[in-house]
């Protein structure tokens, strides 16, 4: 047993080695989605189970469930190629064994203390582009995991400290921006170096058996936290469905649904009911769909420690054959969408328990959009360029509060890149950036507000590709709150305003010189009955123009 004092500081310690890892990327990244947005995690994992220890305050949280797989999967397929060595680091980027998908790369390398591995050091990080039929990868019409990037499986990227050329070349070869590509693997290579070292000047001062004996109480810690915080909810069965708009092939729903069990300290979360496995790529993985059952718990009880010991009280049921449980070559490029659709599903479940630890639903799309062409002008004609972005929307209400007004998607703490970096990098204009009217969810607590986006192209042509959600279906308010406003975008064409034929997916829109596309995002979801809102609250979002017109013309009679 450690004591108290011991405990926290190495806790701190370990904790400041992948916060170090995170910035040393951050700072060293080509990519705005990496140097900007923050699209990274590095963390700390089991030399035996390949279960998170440690993970970076900054880095994504769905990345904490998914990096476990990838590390277990590299560990897999060292151990038919000459074992895990010291100075080794292996790449993937497989969806189906590392979860999330193709742009995100995994760098895993191995940990030796006396010849004996003591534990792996993770890195996963979104490039920019990895091949595929569409720019910047998030192909709304993919039917196969081949059309939407390039796939690699775990192989050595570093052979004893160095690196192999030919795996480069491959990565290269098979990237629309290889100089990016190339920045941000040396910026994932020169985390886990810096890690390493931090790592072994800790093990020096305070003995590996120490360290070790740290990390297993964490983990512990956090599994009995999270058993204590099951046992406080109402034993019982509780269950919640929402649809996605359609698949990007097909223009039909598709369900998410939760059977949500609480018996005692054990707590079961069943998707048995979900659609079937879809033609397009809003299926994701089971190694993805884990993750983002570990992402909503840690909303719902946000005091337990980032580690494998969250999942340990919990169990996850997958059935074979879900679009949450897919397999190779369903694709999988849009899973941000479905597993935004299962948090907002556990949110609502855990609602009906208990309504004061659940937010209503946040937005519930990264509403992912390309705009790619080759520069005109003479300094650096026919030169290719991909913007590539995420947007955001309004958070759910809760019953502390109003929800966040243009906030970032809950399944991360990346940020929106800054339109002034985005301006710079590519030419485009944004015409407007601002907050919605009328989006938000109504309530005791109403949801925090969308954002509209208008984006004009200052190139002579282009094509951009949307990929995106909550276009029919709206994110619903909890505990009687109402729902936030829908998803809607909009392209222009020749002096006309369009719409895409499924409401919120689209590839290959043909944009010429000062066109423009628009997205206007959801609200989020409002929490308790709309007439036990104050007098005071609803005064104050006229004011600041949060309703307006109509809305708030209601807004004044119920006030």
């Amino acid at each position: 047993m450690l004591d108290p004092v011991t405990l926290a500081v190495l806790n701190g310690r370990l904790e400041q080695i992948a916060d170090e890892m995170d910035a040393t990327l951050y700072r060293s990244a080509f990519n705005p989605i990496i140097a900007e947005a923050h699209d990274a995690c590095h963390g700390l994992y089991d030399a035996a189970s390949g279960a998170t220890l440690v993970q970076g305050k900054s880095g994504l949280p769905v990345f904490v469930g998914a990096m476990s797989f990838a590390v277990q999967a590299a560990a897999r397929a060292a151990q038919g190629r000459g074992g895990m060595r010291d100075g080794d680091v292996w790449i993937l980027n497989d969806p189906y064994d590392g979860g999330t998908h193709a742009n995100d790369f995994k760098l895993v390398r191995p940990v030796f203390r006396g010849g004996e591995l003591y534990c792996y050091l993770a890195s996963a990080a979104h490039w920019h582009d990895v091949g595929g039929a569409v720019p910047g990868n998030y192909n709304p019409a993919a039917t196969e995991c081949w059309q939407e990037a390039v796939q690699i499986p775990p192989v050595r990227m570093v052979r004893g400290g160095e690196l192999d050329e030919d795996v480069l070349a491959i990565l290269k070869a098979n990237s629309r921006l290889p100089d990016s590509l190339w920045g941000d693997l040396n910026g994932q290579l020169a985390a886990l170096e810096l890690g390493a070292g931090r790592l072994d000047d800790l093990l020096q001062e305070y003995g590996d058996d120490t360290v070790r004996a740290a990390l297993d109480t964490l983990r512990q810690r956090a599994r009995r936290l999270m058993l204590d915080h099951v046992a406080s909810l109402p034993d019982g069965e509780y269950r919640y469905r929402d649809t996605l708009d359609n698949d990007g092939v097909k223009d039909a729903e598709l369900t998410i649904a939760l059977r949500l069990r609480v018996s005692g300290e054990r707590l079961e979360l069943d998707f048995s009911e979900t659609s079937p496995a879809c033609a397009g790529p809003v299926n994701i993985s089971r190694a993805t769909a884990v993750a983002a059952c570990y992402v909503a718990l840690k909303h719902v009880f946000p005091d337990v420690p980032a580690n494998a010991g969250v999942l340990d009280a919990v169990t996850v049921t997958l059935p074979d054959g879900l679009l949450i449980s897919a397999e190779r070559p369903r694709p999988v490029g849009g899973y941000t969408e479905t597993i935004l659709r299962m948090i907002d599903v556990i949110f609502c479940a855990v609602a009906q328990a208990a309504p004061e630890r659940a937010p209503a639903q946040a937005y519930g799309t990264i509403n992912a959009l390309s705009i790619a062409g080759y520069r005109s002008d003479a300094a650096r004609k026919g030169q290719r360029w991909v913007m590539f972005s995420f947007f955001g929307g309004g958070h759910g209400g809760h019953s502390a509060g109003d929800g966040l007004s243009h906030g970032n998607a809950p399944i991360s703490t990346a940020t929106i890149p800054p339109l002034e970096i985005l301006e710079a990098a590519y030419p485009v204009r944004f015409t407007q950036w601002a907050l919605r009217p009328d989006s938000a969810g109504d309530g005791r607590h109403r949801g925090g507000l969308g954002a509209i986006y208008e984006i004009e192209l200052l190139e002579d042509s282009a094509e951009a590709f949307i990929f995106g959600e909550r276009g029919r279906s709206s994110p619903k308010g909890v505990a009687g709150g109402e729902p936030a406003a829908s998803n809607v975008f909009r392209y222009q064409q020749d002096g006309q305003w369009l719409a895409p034929p499924m409401t919120s997916k689209m590839l290959g829109i043909a944009l010429k010189r000062g066109e423009r596309v628009r997205l206007e995002t959801p609200g989020g979801g409002g929490y308790g009955p709309p007439a036990q809102r104050s007098e005071v609250a609803r005064r104050r979002d006229r004011d600041m123009g949060y309703v307006s017109g109509a809305d708030a013309a209601q807004e004044k009679g119920r006030a």
